[in-house]
Protein backbone atom coordinates (compact mmCIF):
# COMPACT_ATOMS: atom_id res chain seq x y z
CA UNK A 1 0.00 0.00 0.00
CA UNK A 2 2.89 2.36 0.76
CA UNK A 3 3.97 2.80 -2.82
CA UNK A 4 0.39 2.98 -4.14
CA UNK A 5 -0.63 6.04 -2.14
CA UNK A 6 0.40 9.05 -4.21
CA UNK A 7 -2.67 11.33 -4.50
CA UNK A 8 -4.59 11.97 -1.31
CA UNK A 9 -7.79 13.90 -0.63
CA UNK A 10 -7.55 15.66 2.75
CA UNK A 11 -10.71 16.88 4.53
CA UNK A 12 -11.33 18.62 7.82
CA UNK A 13 -14.53 20.08 9.27
CA UNK A 14 -13.65 19.99 12.97
CA UNK A 15 -13.29 23.78 13.15
CA UNK A 16 -15.05 26.71 11.42
CA UNK A 17 -12.68 26.11 8.49
CA UNK A 18 -14.21 23.84 5.84
CA UNK A 19 -11.01 22.42 4.39
CA UNK A 20 -10.46 20.23 1.32
CA UNK A 21 -7.13 19.68 -0.36
CA UNK A 22 -5.34 17.39 -2.77
CA UNK A 23 -1.89 16.27 -1.73
CA UNK A 24 0.73 14.20 -3.55
CA UNK A 25 2.88 11.84 -1.52
CA UNK A 26 6.20 10.57 -2.88
CA UNK A 27 9.62 9.51 -1.71
CA UNK A 28 10.51 13.21 -1.66
CA UNK A 29 7.76 14.04 0.82
CA UNK A 30 4.37 15.73 0.72
CA UNK A 31 3.35 18.27 -1.93
CA UNK A 32 0.16 20.32 -1.77
CA UNK A 33 -1.43 20.35 -5.22
CA UNK A 34 -4.50 22.43 -4.37
CA UNK A 35 -6.52 23.49 -1.35
CA UNK A 36 -9.84 25.20 -0.79
CA UNK A 37 -10.85 26.61 2.60
CA UNK A 38 -14.08 28.33 3.59
CA UNK A 39 -14.18 29.75 7.11
CA UNK A 40 -17.81 29.58 8.17
CA UNK A 41 -19.03 27.50 11.15
CA UNK A 42 -22.47 27.16 9.55
CA UNK A 43 -21.36 26.12 6.06
CA UNK A 44 -19.78 22.69 6.51
CA UNK A 45 -22.51 20.82 4.65
CA UNK A 46 -22.90 23.47 1.95
CA UNK A 47 -19.22 24.09 1.19
CA UNK A 48 -17.39 20.79 1.66
CA UNK A 49 -18.30 19.08 -1.61
CA UNK A 50 -17.78 22.24 -3.72
CA UNK A 51 -14.41 22.74 -2.03
CA UNK A 52 -13.43 19.14 -2.79
CA UNK A 53 -14.42 19.46 -6.44
CA UNK A 54 -12.71 22.85 -6.78
CA UNK A 55 -9.48 21.48 -5.29
CA UNK A 56 -9.54 18.47 -7.60
CA UNK A 57 -10.16 20.65 -10.65
CA UNK A 58 -7.36 23.02 -9.67
CA UNK A 59 -5.01 20.05 -9.29
CA UNK A 60 -6.05 18.72 -12.71
CA UNK A 61 -7.46 15.53 -11.21
CA UNK A 62 -10.79 13.74 -10.83
CA UNK A 63 -12.03 11.62 -7.94
CA UNK A 64 -11.00 8.53 -9.92
CA UNK A 65 -7.36 9.63 -9.59
CA UNK A 66 -7.40 9.50 -5.79
CA UNK A 67 -5.52 6.77 -3.93
CA UNK A 68 -6.61 7.56 -0.36
CA UNK A 69 -8.54 9.96 1.86
CA UNK A 70 -7.42 11.55 5.12
CA UNK A 71 -10.00 13.16 7.37
CA UNK A 72 -9.79 15.09 10.61
CA UNK A 73 -11.79 13.25 13.29
CA UNK A 74 -11.88 16.12 15.74
CA UNK A 75 -12.22 16.98 18.44
CA UNK A 76 -14.97 19.21 17.17
CA UNK A 77 -18.68 20.04 17.41
CA UNK A 78 -20.94 17.14 16.48
CA UNK A 79 -22.71 18.61 13.46
CA UNK A 80 -19.70 19.94 11.59
CA UNK A 81 -17.50 16.97 12.40
CA UNK A 82 -19.90 14.36 11.09
CA UNK A 83 -20.16 16.18 7.73
CA UNK A 84 -16.46 15.72 7.03
CA UNK A 85 -16.25 12.18 8.32
CA UNK A 86 -19.36 11.02 6.45
CA UNK A 87 -18.08 12.61 3.24
CA UNK A 88 -14.65 10.99 3.62
CA UNK A 89 -16.22 7.60 4.29
CA UNK A 90 -18.48 7.98 1.25
CA UNK A 91 -15.52 8.73 -1.05
CA UNK A 92 -13.60 5.80 0.36
CA UNK A 93 -16.51 3.42 -0.12
CA UNK A 94 -17.39 4.62 -3.62
CA UNK A 95 -13.80 4.56 -4.87
CA UNK A 96 -12.61 1.51 -2.96
CA UNK A 97 -9.71 3.40 -1.37
CA UNK A 98 -8.56 3.60 2.26
CA UNK A 99 -9.70 6.39 4.58
CA UNK A 100 -7.35 7.44 7.39
CA UNK A 101 -8.69 9.33 10.37
CA UNK A 102 -6.42 11.69 12.30
CA UNK A 103 -6.73 14.05 15.25
CA UNK A 104 -7.45 17.49 13.83
CA UNK A 105 -5.45 19.20 16.58
CA UNK A 106 -2.40 17.15 15.52
CA UNK A 107 -2.48 18.81 12.10
CA UNK A 108 -2.04 22.16 13.84
CA UNK A 109 0.46 21.01 16.46
CA UNK A 110 2.58 19.22 13.85
CA UNK A 111 3.57 22.55 12.36
CA UNK A 112 4.88 24.02 15.62
CA UNK A 113 8.11 23.76 17.58
CA UNK A 114 8.76 23.93 21.28
CA UNK A 115 6.12 23.40 23.96
CA UNK A 116 2.87 24.55 22.38
CA UNK A 117 -0.78 24.53 23.40
CA UNK A 118 -3.28 24.07 20.55
CA UNK A 119 -6.86 25.17 21.17
CA UNK A 120 -10.06 25.23 19.13
CA UNK A 121 -13.64 26.23 19.87
CA UNK A 122 -15.63 23.72 21.92
CA UNK A 123 -18.49 26.15 22.59
CA UNK A 124 -20.12 26.33 26.05
CA UNK A 125 -17.23 28.66 27.01
CA UNK A 126 -14.84 25.72 26.70
CA UNK A 127 -11.96 24.79 24.41
CA UNK A 128 -10.68 21.61 22.85
CA UNK A 129 -6.99 21.42 23.60
CA UNK A 130 -3.84 19.36 23.30
CA UNK A 131 -0.21 19.94 24.24
CA UNK A 132 2.68 19.44 21.81
CA UNK A 133 6.44 19.26 22.13
CA UNK A 134 8.25 19.88 18.86
CA UNK A 135 5.18 18.82 16.90
CA UNK A 136 4.40 15.64 18.84
CA UNK A 137 1.36 15.43 21.11
CA UNK A 138 2.25 14.99 24.79
CA UNK A 139 -1.12 15.79 26.37
CA UNK A 140 -4.78 15.60 25.40
CA UNK A 141 -6.87 15.87 23.43
CA UNK A 142 -9.38 17.04 26.00
CA UNK A 143 -12.13 19.59 26.54
CA UNK A 144 -12.34 22.02 29.44
CA UNK A 145 -12.73 25.63 30.45
CA UNK A 146 -9.67 27.69 29.49
CA UNK A 147 -8.79 28.17 33.16
CA UNK A 148 -8.59 24.40 33.62
CA UNK A 149 -6.09 23.76 30.81
CA UNK A 150 -2.82 22.52 32.36
CA UNK A 151 0.00 25.09 32.35
CA UNK A 152 3.44 24.54 30.90
CA UNK A 153 3.18 25.62 27.27
CA UNK A 154 5.43 28.36 25.97
CA UNK A 155 3.11 29.42 23.15
CA UNK A 156 -0.41 28.83 21.82
CA UNK A 157 -1.78 28.07 18.35
CA UNK A 158 -5.19 27.39 16.88
CA UNK A 159 -8.43 29.36 16.97
CA UNK A 160 -7.43 33.05 17.21
CA UNK A 161 -10.38 33.98 19.41
CA UNK A 162 -9.64 31.20 21.88
CA UNK A 163 -5.87 31.44 21.73
CA UNK A 164 -6.34 35.03 22.90
CA UNK A 165 -7.71 33.69 26.20
CA UNK A 166 -4.22 32.52 27.14
CA UNK A 167 -1.38 34.80 28.15
CA UNK A 168 1.04 33.16 25.72
CA UNK A 169 2.75 34.14 22.47
CA UNK A 170 0.61 33.30 19.44
CA UNK A 171 1.81 30.94 16.71
CA UNK A 172 0.54 29.83 13.34
CA UNK A 173 -1.25 27.82 12.06
CA UNK A 174 -4.82 28.68 12.91
CA UNK A 175 -6.70 25.74 11.32
CA UNK A 176 -5.71 22.25 10.12
CA UNK A 177 -4.09 22.40 6.67
CA UNK A 178 -4.52 19.69 4.05
CA UNK A 179 -0.82 18.92 3.79
CA UNK A 180 -0.49 18.70 7.58
CA UNK A 181 -3.43 16.31 7.82
CA UNK A 182 -1.64 13.98 5.41
CA UNK A 183 1.64 14.28 7.30
CA UNK A 184 -0.05 13.23 10.54
CA UNK A 185 -0.75 9.72 9.22
CA UNK A 186 1.84 7.53 10.90
CA UNK A 187 1.69 4.34 8.85
CA UNK A 188 0.50 4.30 5.25
CA UNK A 189 1.41 0.64 4.82
CA UNK A 190 -1.16 -0.56 7.37
CA UNK A 191 -4.90 -0.87 6.87
CA UNK A 192 -6.54 2.18 8.46
CA UNK A 193 -8.49 1.83 11.69
CA UNK A 194 -12.25 2.45 11.60
CA UNK A 195 -13.16 6.13 11.75
CA UNK A 196 -13.99 7.20 15.30
CA UNK A 197 -15.10 10.81 15.96
CA UNK A 198 -13.42 12.60 18.85
CA UNK A 199 -16.43 14.31 20.34
CA UNK A 200 -14.96 14.20 23.90
CA UNK A 201 -18.45 14.89 25.22
CA UNK A 202 -22.02 14.13 24.29
CA UNK A 203 -23.66 16.09 21.43
CA UNK A 204 -25.47 19.32 22.33
CA UNK A 205 -28.69 18.01 20.77
CA UNK A 206 -30.55 15.50 22.93
CA UNK A 207 -32.82 12.73 21.61
CA UNK A 208 -36.51 13.30 22.27
CA UNK A 209 -36.66 10.35 24.69
CA UNK A 210 -33.89 11.86 26.80
CA UNK A 211 -35.55 15.25 26.78
CA UNK A 212 -38.75 13.64 28.04
CA UNK A 213 -36.89 11.92 30.88
CA UNK A 214 -35.09 15.06 32.00
CA UNK A 215 -38.35 17.03 31.94
CA UNK A 216 -39.98 14.76 34.50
Amino acid sequence: MESAVTRVLAIDTATPAVTAGVVRRSADGVELLAERVTVDPRAHAERLTPNVLDALASAGLTVADLDAVVVGCGPGPFTGLRVGMATAAAYGHALGIPVYGVCSLDAIGLETTGDVLVVTDARRREVYWALYRNGLRVGGPAVSAPADVPPGAGAVAGSPEHAALFDLPRLEPVYPAASALVRVVADWSADPDPLVPLYLRRPDAKPQAELARTAR
